[in-house]
């Protein structure tokens, strides 16, 4: 069977270059209601490293073929998060950043997941469940941190961020979950 189109470089890397052309745009116009207050200067610079760094890891230290699809996976939540932004959907749709917590998490593990089948040291399901679901739950963490030291804690959202972070960090790790048993469930052994 050949590769699948959603498999390849070109849906990686046209993603990434969706997301950093809207990271342009808000970054150029950052008066724009949408874009107020929420670092898209440094978002213009973390992201598209982040969203490159594992396919350049993987290229530099793992084995052949790539991954593509755990990359892309990996990928799209940044593309959400700033599509959510330019769309203004954070501030006009009362769940979307509930849902963005739980459905980004899924892809970004399922992803991530999908990386960690590759290894052969990844051998039973439940170790599977635990890395990816204990991954997710770091990385909502680590976003949390990140969102309080660019724009929460002198903006407006200060006093409603505590409430807010619990939520979204729980929904970004049952979405890690989610990724993970979704993988397990489906057999999984490569991208």
């Amino acid at each position: 069977m050949g590769r699948r189109w959603w498999s390849g470089p070109t849906v990686t890397w046209t993603v990434v270059a969706l997301t950093t052309a809207q990271l342009l745009v808000a970054t150029l116009f950052p008066d724009l209601p949408q874009f107020d207050g929420k670092a898209f200067a440094s978002r213009l610079v973390a992201y598209p490293l982040m969203m490159s760094a594992p396919v350049l890891a993987w290229w530099r230290f793992g084995e052949r073929p790539l991954p593509w699809l755990g990359f892309t996976l990996i990928d799209i939540p940044f593309l959400v998060d700033v599509t959510g932004n330019t769309l203004d959907l954070y501030d006009s749709v009362v769940w979307w950043d509930d849902a963005n917590h739980f459905v980004n998490w899924a892809f970004l593990c399922g992803g991530i997941g999908l990386l960690l089948l590759r290894s052969p040291r990844v051998r039973r399901d439940w170790l599977l469940v635990l890395a990816v679901t204990g991954i997710g739950a770091v990385l909502a963490i680590a976003w949390e941190l990140s969102e309080y030291a660019t724009f929460i804690r002198f903006g407006t959202e200060l006093d409603t961020a505590y409430t807010d972070t619990l939520g979204d960090e729980a929904l970004g790790t049952l979405g890690s979950l989610l990724a993970a048993v979704v993988l397990v469930r489906s057999g999984r052994r490569g991208a």
